[in-house]
Order: C-alpha cells, then structure tokens, then sequence
C-alpha cells in the first residue's frame, strides 16, 4: 500500500510538472496572441438578431507553436474565451488538456473545425486501402469549444470542413479525428456547434468519454466507417441531431470515408428529458456504397454493445436515403446488414422505440424500464420499413413531396432475444407480442390527400 500511495504521488508531482512546464510555454508564445474586432450574431430576448462588437483575442497561432514545442498543449480557465480562426493540427503522440472551464470559441466565418489530427485522408470514392499513414496516440481533454451557433445564426461557421483551403470531402467535426488510432477524448463540453461534437472515421481503437452537450445542434459523437474496438461512453445532454451515431454506410457530404464498423461499446449516455429541441436518438446506420465508379462496398455494423442508457427517445437502425443531395442521388444500393447487436439496461422516461430496417443476424435486449403507462397499441421493438413524407414546398405543393425513408425494401431479423422488457417496479415481463411490432408496409391509395404514401416491403421476423 505504501509503495502504491509513493507512485501515486510522484504521478502527481509529474502531472503538476508538466502542467507548470505547459504554462511557463505558453509565456514563450505570447507574441503570437492576436487582437482583433469582429461582429456576431445573437438573439435577443425576442428572437431577433442582434448584430454584437467584439473585441477579443485569437490564440490560434501562439496555441499551434506550444503544442509544436513540446507536443503539449494545457489551455488554463480564465474569464474571457480563446478564440480561433482555424484548427489546431495534432501530430502522433501529443496531448492538448484544457481546464473544464477553458472556452474556446470559433472566430465567426472560419467554417472549419477546431481540433484536428494531422493526416486526414479522405477516401469518398474509394474504399479505404490498407495503409494510410495514420496518427496515433493523440489525446484531446477537457475544455468548452463552441463554434457559436444560435437559435438565429451559426456566425459563418455551417461547416467543421479539415481546413479553410482545399479541405478533405466529408469533414464535419468541432474535434475531427479521422485516419486515426489509439486516440482518447475526454470531459469535453461541446456548446452551440452546427458541425458534429466529435467527428471520428477511419478510426481504430479509440475511447470518447465524458462528453456534455450543450444545445448542440448537430451529432454529439459521429463515427463513419471504417472504424473498430471502439468505447464511447459518459454522453450527456441536448442534441439537436443524434446523440451518438455509428454511420457505416453515410450519407456522401458528411462522410470522408465509408465501411463496416465493428466492436463498439456505447454506455451510460443521457439524453436531456428538459430539451424541447433534443433528438434524444442513437443511430447505427449501416448499407452498401455504391462509388462513382460502379463498384459497391457493403458497410455492416457489427458486434455493438449499447447499455445503461436513459432518456433516449429513439434507437435509428433503419435505411434512410440523403434528402439534402436528393435521394436519388444519394442512397445505399441496397438494405444495410447489422450482426449481433445487444441492448442492455435501457431505461425509458417517455415512449421510445428501437426501429430496425436492416437484415439483422442477432438482436439481443433485455432489462429496460418502461417508467410511462404504454399507450394503446405501443411496441419498444419496431422490425420493418418505416414511410414518412417530407413536404418539401410546403402543404400545397405535393408534387414536390418526398418519401424520407425507404418503404418499399424488405428486411429479414434473425435470431432475436428479449427479456426483462418491465413497465416501472413489474416484477413480469411484458409479453413479447406487447414488445415487438412487425411492420409491413401497404400502399396509401388517398396519397397526397392524407399521408404517408407507404409502400410494398415488410419485415421478415424469423423465429
């Protein structure tokens, strides 16, 4: 015990070093600290846009040249934020560690992340080859990063592209990690960004964890394919979009790589049972990419482990073709295949469901709190396509309606296990014709006068 409790305080005293070494650098870099005056945009008690002033300083350069010093960066709290006009660039092997009440805010019209590794390599239309050069080791902690977007403007910065000049296709992060391995995000606070919180691809053996979302207003952590024996765990709070998402298959402007995504642990995420705007969604998106070439791509999830979750509205499992590109630009060429996916602890505070749209080999859930009396003719399990239209053009312009999901595609379920499906303190599983719902579609013959248009395809439980 003794010896344990020496080498815990030399730990400290090596940390406290570090720390003290990081501060007396930053004093080094000083010069590079810029000051500038800028405007931003901000609602005002009514809702409108308030045109504000500010002054402040941009610490883009003086941070870069610490981190290249030494491969440390610690960012210190203070009263005022940090701000940057471009990304932090990472190499192998190096930390940034902020306090947790650091903020860093994006300089509006930068349009770019704010963290990111060195190589990214995007590959939009191609698989991903076996060697890529990958930066290793990195570590990101602590912090508030913002890139400043409101209820009425995201101050210039819609994108969390790699880099202002020629940045790779698909990049969409506050923190960017993509062609990557063994990199570790921790107790970070992402407030008021329009990109992804954390925006992972190409990635193996990486862990996010403690991450708090703050009237977020895209994906919390989004992970694209390739990616594996990844842990994602500690996500809390308000998501406009997904809280977490595993998109093996992606929709091609979000996505600077496509493939499988296998071995991933998602645990203890929070959604915000206050946010009137939250999402409150988990998503695993898998399908076949079809390249400009012709050539295709199956992009399977496989072996996901989600548990002790809470206040999740929905679990997203299903085929949805790119609205923003047109779907017929933009879909899986084909229904996506997911394998041995296990659902543990989930509690409900409200009606939620797991919605799957994909041939599935293996689907596991047991031990999840109903704590809501089960409306009339409500299923936790939803196994077949999904029909919803978008009124694009608004009530009066039909024609230019569209289907969001994809009704006419069967999907077949295999091998399927639930127990300890319970409503508050039952002590009795509710049966499982009360817990799953097999969903096929039909064709609404009075489409467009009342809506969805439906279609042919089903689900295939096989028991």
């Amino acid at each position: 015990m003794k010896s344990i409790a020496i080498c815990l305080v030399l730990q400290s005293l090596a940390l406290a070093l570090t720390l003290q070494g990081a501060n007396s650098s930053k004093e080094s870099f000083g010069h590079l600290v810029r000051s500038g005056t800028w405007t931003e945009n901000w609602p005002d008690l009514s809702g409108k846009i308030e045109m504000r002033t500010v002054t402040a300083e941009v610490w883009t350069q003086a941070f870069q040249a610490d981190l290249d010093a030494d491969g440390q960066l610690h960012i210190p709290a203070r009263e005022k934020p940090y701000y940057l006009d471009a990304p932090l660039v990472m190499k192998s092997g190096q930390k940034l560690i902020a306090d947790p009440q650091a903020e860093i805010r994006l300089k509006p019209g930068t349009n770019t992340c704010m963290v990111r590794n060195e190589h990214v390599v995007g590959f939009a239309d191609r698989p991903v080859p076996a060697e890529t050069n990958p930066d290793t080791g990195i570590t990101i902690e602590g912090g508030i990063w913002t890139t400043l977007a409101n209820e009425a403007s995201s101050n210039g910065n819609e994108r969390g592209h790699s880099a202002k000049q020629k940045p790779v296709f698909g990049t969409h992060g506050v923190i960017l990690l993509q062609n990557v391995r063994r990199v570790l995000v921790k107790n970070v606070t992402i407030r008021q960004s329009r990109p992804f919180g954390v925006h992972l691809a190409n990635a193996h053996e990486f862990s996010v964890e403690n991450i708090t979302l703050e009237q977020q207003r895209r994906d919390g952590v989004h992970v694209n394919g390739p990616a594996s024996d990844g842990h994602i765990r500690g996500v809390r709070g308000d998501s406009h979009d997904d809280n977490v998402a595993l998109n093996a298959w992606e929709w091609k402007n979000y996505a600077p790589s496509h493939g499988s995504i296998e071995r991933i642990v998602i645990e203890d995420v929070t959604g915000s049972a206050e946010g009137l705007h939250a999402a409150n969604s988990i998503r695993l998106l898998p399908g076949v990419k079809r390249f400009s070439d012709g050539t295709t791509l199956n992009c399977g999830i496989d072996d996901i482990t989600l548990r002790d979750i809470t206040d999740i509205r929905d679990f997203k499992l299903y085929n949805q073709p790119n609205l923003e590109l047109g779907r017929d630009n933009d879909a899986s060429a084909g229904i996506g295949a997911l394998k041995n996916i296990v659902f543990e602890n989930l509690t409900f505070t409200r009606p939620g469901s797991i919605q799957v749209h994909a041939n599935t080999e293996g689907l596991s859930v047991s031990k999840v709190k109903l704590l809501f009396p089960p409306p009339a003719n409500y299923h936790l399990i939803e196994l077949g396509p999904k029909s919803m239209t978008y009124k694009s053009g608004g009530p009066a312009a039909p024609e230019k309606w569209t289907e969001i999901f994809s009704p006419d595609l069967d999907c077949t379920v295999r091998n399927v296990s639930i127990t300890g499906v319970r409503v508050r303190d039952s002590q009795t599983d509710l049966p499982i014709e009360q817990v799953i719902q097999v969903i096929q579609q039909k064709l609404n013959a009075d489409y467009p006068k009342t809506t969805p248009r439906g279609g042919t395809g089903k689900g295939i439980w096989v028991r």
